[in-house]
């Protein structure tokens, strides 16, 4: 096995590709990254057993076929201290594979190709082909909401639901929910729904990038879903569970609708979590007609106190939130004007784009 490979060129699929493969590891080769090379072509997979990635990339030189895996983590640390622009020269040798680059020369310990495991072929029994950007933005949408080792291992990961027309994705930790939604055409006859894990939907948003016209395939089947996109195919197992019915904590009955700039809601509401209790975050929100009053306090006796003017004419209303979770939700959307709508100090709020309401979010209130 040998071939020559430029940094650059090489540095980005090898960033991918480590970034599924865990430092620790109960089998050493999942440590490592398998590296294939067949004609003209180098092949790179990492996997943790629960996420996969491949990577593909065109070799300029002719090559020396041969497969070998070598750890993921050091090539990757070496690569990117490597002046850009240079030309990198890997040869197998034995156990070890060597690395040259102008006057660098480095020395890898390597594993046998053949103890390498490999996720399933066949994937998808649906497969729907949409923009890349579509994709990225229901996914970073909705991701912050996903639970983390929840006992409710169902809520560890996000909702992707696929009907006639419409791909949608949900995520919640039991606490707040969010629900992104986008027009596809996806020729499924009846709705599907798949869970797929937190790891792999933060591996995939950061695979992803919003670069214009560029589609992706996305695949779904009983255990994996599969994305290929460019010359990256990218492999996750689902969470075999069932979510919880997200429609059932929409609320139905919010009367009082309120209008708010969203970078200066967002502002007074980091001004006064600054003085928030650290353990609960624990703010109040005080509605009157045109003005929107946001307090916090915490056991040093310390106050915060902001006013803002907002569109509102209903009745008067106090009701205590996370401010994390209304700083995630703000932080997530992009428009200009922000919709809160409410019901009583005890029903949830449910929060949107004034202008282009293709998220929603839910969060709970709290008592204070």
């Amino acid at each position: 096995m040998k071939f020559s490979v430029g940094r650059d060129a090489l540095l980005k699929p090898l960033q991918l590709v480590a970034g599924v493969v865990e430092r620790r590891q109960t089998l050493p080769v999942l440590s490592n990254a398998l590296f294939e090379v067949r004609g003209n072509t180098l092949r790179l997979t990492g996997t943790d057993l629960e996420v996969e990635m491949v990577a593909s990339l065109p070799l300029a030189e002719a090559a020396q076929d041969g497969e070998v895996t070598v750890p993921a983590r050091k090539l990757l640390d070496i690569v990117k201290s490597l002046p850009a622009g240079g030309e990198l020269k890997f040869e197998r040798d034995g156990q070890k594979i060597t690395l040259k680059s102008g006057r660098s020369r480095y020395s890898l310990a390597t594993l046998p190709a053949s103890e390498f495991p490999n996720i399933e072929q066949g994937v998808g029994n649906q497969a729907i082909e949409l923009e890349v950007d579509t994709l990225k933005k229901l996914i970073d949408s909705t991701a912050f909401s996903m639970a983390q080792q929840d006992v409710r291992y169902y809520l560890n990961g996000m909702l992707l639901e696929v009907t006639a027309d419409r791909l949608r994705t949900v995520a919640t930790d039991g606490h707040r929910l969010a629900m992104a939604d986008a027009t596809v055409t996806t020729g499924v006859a009846s709705k599907l729904q798949v869970i797929v894990p937190r790891k792999g939907i933060l591996e995939l948003s950061r695979l992803l990038t919003e670069d214009g016209d560029s589609k992706a395939k996305l695949s779904l089947g009983g255990n994996h879903v599969r994305v290929e996109y460019g010359n990256l195919t990218f492999t996750s197992k689902l969470i075999d569970g069932k979510f919880p019915d997200y429609e059932r904590v929409l609320p139905k009955n919010s009367d009082k609708a309120v209008l708010a700039q969203r970078e200066e809601l967002r502002s007074a509401l980091s001004r006064a979590a600054i003085l928030s209790n650290e353990k609960y975050r624990g703010i109040r929100l005080a509605l009157s007609s045109g003005t929107l009053g946001i307090a916090a306090n915490n056991p040093e006796q310390e106050e915060a106190h902001e006013e803002i003017g907002v569109d509102y004419k209903g009745a008067d209303l106090e009701i205590g939130f996370n401010v994390s979770y209304l700083l995630d939700v703000l932080n997530t959307l992009k428009g200009g004007q922000v919709k809160l709508a409410l019901g009583d100090s005890n029903s949830s709020a449910l929060i949107s784009d004034a202008e282009n309401a293709a998220s929603w979010y839910v969060v709970m209130p709290m008592r204070l």
